[in-house]
């Protein structure tokens, strides 16, 4: 794989300092469904070149670069309270995993699928991020507090996301973990776990004081009924998807 290959792919599956080119772009479109468009192509880009081109003359450094990457942008997760910032923060940290995985040398479709299980979560942000918005004028979670007792739908759907966002058992991003530190090495194992230990840190940050508490910010209309069936669907259809890929991963 040629150098400008490696930096091309680094821009769609986002290693520092090229991910300021999707968290720039990211910033600046309005539309939620644009956005979510965004996510799911973004890292199918850099997954067909680095699919395409040979990893193996890079094999360290790639390794090293997409690890330090990943644990850059789970840091700075810790300091964001903006959903939309947060779920492009987020992206930003589990997309680079998928260099990772790719040097475990697994078939074309499970690149695809680990690619799609990293971007899940952050798509299910940008639907709450729209949804708070919506309701509140703004998606800042430390300026709305006690959301449970007059939005218990929407808190529902706010819990259930977060917890997709902290990669927890039976949702896609729980298993691509486990598929990837299946054939990892011990240092790779070690980042990957870092990783995850400060999504869920940062995720237990992102709820604190928010769902639960005292209620604080303006009154607001709850989901309605079909839109929160709608979340629990889809939800519930990444669930199986991702059991049904894991048979193949694992």
């Amino acid at each position: 794989m040629s150098v400008l290959l490696i930096f091309l792919a680094a821009v769609f599956l986002p290693l520092f300092p090229m991910s300021l080119v999707f968290n720039a772009l990211a910033a600046r479109i309005t539309s939620t469904y644009v956005q979510v468009f965004l996510f799911v192509i973004w890292p199918q880009i850099g997954v067909a070149i680095i699919l395409w081109g040979d990893l193996a003359p890079a094999h360290g450094l790639l390794i090293a670069w997409a690890g330090l990457s990943a644990i850059l942008y789970a840091f700075r997760l810790l300091t964001i309270r903006e959903v939309g910032r947060w779920a492009a923060m987020l992206a930003s940290s589990a997309w680079p995993l998928v260099w990772l995985f790719v040097m475990q040398r697994p078939t074309d479709a499970n690149v695809i699928g680990f690619a799609l299980a990293m971007t899940a979560a952050p798509v299910l942000m940008l639907l709450v991020r729209d949804a708070l918005a919506r309701r509140l004028e703004s998606a800042y979670t430390g300026l709305h507090g006690g959301l449970a007792r007059d939005l218990p739908r929407l808190s529902g759907v706010i819990v259930v996301t977060t917890l997709a966002a902290m990669a927890l058992p039976l949702f896609p991003g729980f298993f691509a973990l486990l598929a990837l530190l299946g054939s990892a090495t011990p240092g790779i194992a070690l980042g990957v776990l870092l990783t995850w230990l400060l999504w869920s840190w940062a995720g237990a940050r992102l709820l604190q004081g928010t769902v639960f508490g005292p209620r604080s910010g303006p009154v607001a209309e709850d989901l309605s009924a079909t839109t929160t069936w709608a979340f629990t669907s889809l939800l519930v259809l990444l669930v199986i998807s991702g059991l049904l890929w894991t048979g193949g991963a694992l």
